[in-house]
Parts: C-alpha cells; sequence; structure tokens
C-alpha cells in the first residue's frame, strides 16, 4: 500500500523526540541469533542501544534493549527500553517481534503517558503486512480493530488522525477482497454467491471506492438470474448515489439491453 511508503521515517521522528534525544534510521540483517550476557550498568546499556539505533543497527538495538529490561527489569530505564525494542523490531521489518514488545510494555504499563504510541506501534506492525487482495486477509483485519482500538482510546490524539485515515484504506482494501471473490464467483457463474459479495460490500463498505462497481454488479448478477426488478432497484440505486459514474452509464446500457421496459419506467418514458 502506498501511505505505507513515508510511515517509517514518521515514526522514527516520532520515537525519537519521545524517547531519545536524536537518533536515524537505517535497515538491518536479522536479529543476532546469539547476544552474550554481559553485566553492564542500566545507562552503558541503554546508551549502548542507542548508539546501535543511531547507526541503523536495528536487530542488535532491538536485543540491547531487550537485555535492558533483563539485567535491569526494576530500573525506569526497562520502561523505555522496553518500547524502544518494540519500535527497533518495528523497524527492522520484525513485525510479530514488535507486536510482542509493545503488547508487553501495555501489559505492564498500561496507563504510561506512551501507552498510545505503543498501541500505534501495534497497529502499524499489522498495517505493514497487508498483503495483496489475492491473499488471506487476516491480517487486514487484525489492523482494522488496532487502528480503530487507537480512535476509541485515544480519539484526540494526533495517532488516531493517522488511524482514521488508515482505516478508510483498510476498509477500502476489504472491499476489494471482496469484490475479486464476487468476481470469480460471477465468472463461474455461481450467481446467488456472487451477490452476496457484492451485497456484503454495498452494506459494509458503502463508503468505499467499490461501491458503485459493487452496485453494477449486483445489477448484472440480478439481471442473469431473472430478477429484473431486483435489477432495477440496483440500477436505480446507482444513479442515485453516482450520477454520471461509469458504473452507472453501464448499468443504464444493460438495462436498456436486457429489460428495456424497466429502463422506460425508471426514466419516466
Amino acid at each position: 500500500m502506498t501511505a505505507k511508503m513515508t510511515v517509517r521515517g514518521a515514526l522514527l521522528g516520532a520515537t525519537c523526540a519521545m524517547l531519545l534525544t536524536a537518533c536515524g534510521g537505517g535497515s538491518s540483517a536479522n536479529r543476532p541469533n546469539d547476544l552474550a550476557y554481559v553485566a553492564r550498568d542500566v545507562e552503558s546499556l541503554y546508551m549502548a542501544a542507542k548508539d546501535r539505533l543511531d547507526r541503523g543497527d536495528l536487530a542488535m538495538s532491538a536485543a540491547l534493549f531487550d537485555e535492558v529490561e533483563r539485567q535491569h527489569p526494576y530500573s525506569p530505564w526497562a520502561r523505555r527500553a522496553q518500547l524502544m525494542s518494540a519500535f527497533s523490531y518495528y523497524a527492522a521489518g520484525e513485525y510479530n517481534r514488535a507486536v510482542q514488545s509493545a503488547t508487553r510494555f501495555l501489559s505492564i504499563h498500561p496507563g504510561n503517558r506512551d501507552a498510545p504510541y505503543a498501541y500505534y506501534l501495534i497497529a502499524m506492525s499489522y498495517y505493514e503486512q497487508i498483503s495483496d487482495v489475492e491473499r488471506d486477509q487476516a491480517v487486514t483485519r487484525q489492523a482494522l480493530a488496532a487502528m480503530n482500538e487507537i480512535v476509541r482510546r485515544y480519539p484526540e490524539s494526533p495517532y488516531a488522525d493517522d488511524a482514521r485515515l488508515k482505516i478508510d484504506l483498510i476498509n477500502d482494501h476489504l472491499a476489494g477482497k471482496e469484490m475479486e471473490i464476487g468476481r470469480f464467483y460471477e465468472r463461474t457463474g455461481q450467481w446467488l454467491a456472487a451477490q452476496l459479495r457484492f451485497q456484503n460490500v454495498v452494506e459494509s463498505y458503502q463508503t468505499t471506492s467499490h461501491a458503485p462497481e459493487a452496485l453494477y454488479r449486483l445489477t448484472e448478477t440480478s439481471l442473469a438470474l431473472g430478477l429484473r426488478e431486483e435489477a432495477l432497484r440496483y440500477s436505480a440505486v446507482l444513479g442515485a448515489n453516482y450520477p454520471g459514474n461509469e458504473w452507472y452509464e453501464r448499468a443504464f446500457e444493460l438495462m436498456e439491453d436486457h429489460a428495456p421496459e424497466q429502463v422506460t419506467i425508471q426514466s419516466g418514458g
């Protein structure tokens, strides 16, 4: 999804402003398979993790932030390290680990002032994993639920503003999946199954870009089933809500070809 392309940079800036004095970004290889235990004082360990983050070594940065909590679990530094670990995993593309770290932070510090950011990291970790409409959309639904949770809990936060935008994008994506399945059923002559998918778009995703086509497809499948009045109803809704839309023009032509008497009644002729 194109809206994701600048998110990492924005998150990096927000995280650095919130928890660090200054840092940079970059990519990293996979998380180190082994991190030898070396006892260090908490500030030195935290600053070593920060240094790795500054240099773009995200996998090692995450491991060192985890080590802060492991060696000094009751230190105030441990709380910051938990969230920085979640961010480092997110920036490294290790989204499941990011979710785990942010969820752990919230379970221990549910009322912390940085809780909205933790919820946002979780939501973005799901959002980054959204796949094209030809694949299973389970993670897309997780992203939607997580974005809605931000809006519900923190409606006035800047994270809620971005979440609302992404909710619209996610709903459009889910509607696209329904349309893809519906078109497949239509191509294979499974008219009723196709109608169920198109109706779901009209009822559940009516504000998305796919709604006009869904109404056209309902007109088309209704005619295939011999339900001319139903076809007329769908084409009328399409014309009322999307006048001049290309899908309405196609629906009108379709009705003229297959049910001219209904078109005459509809147009008042």
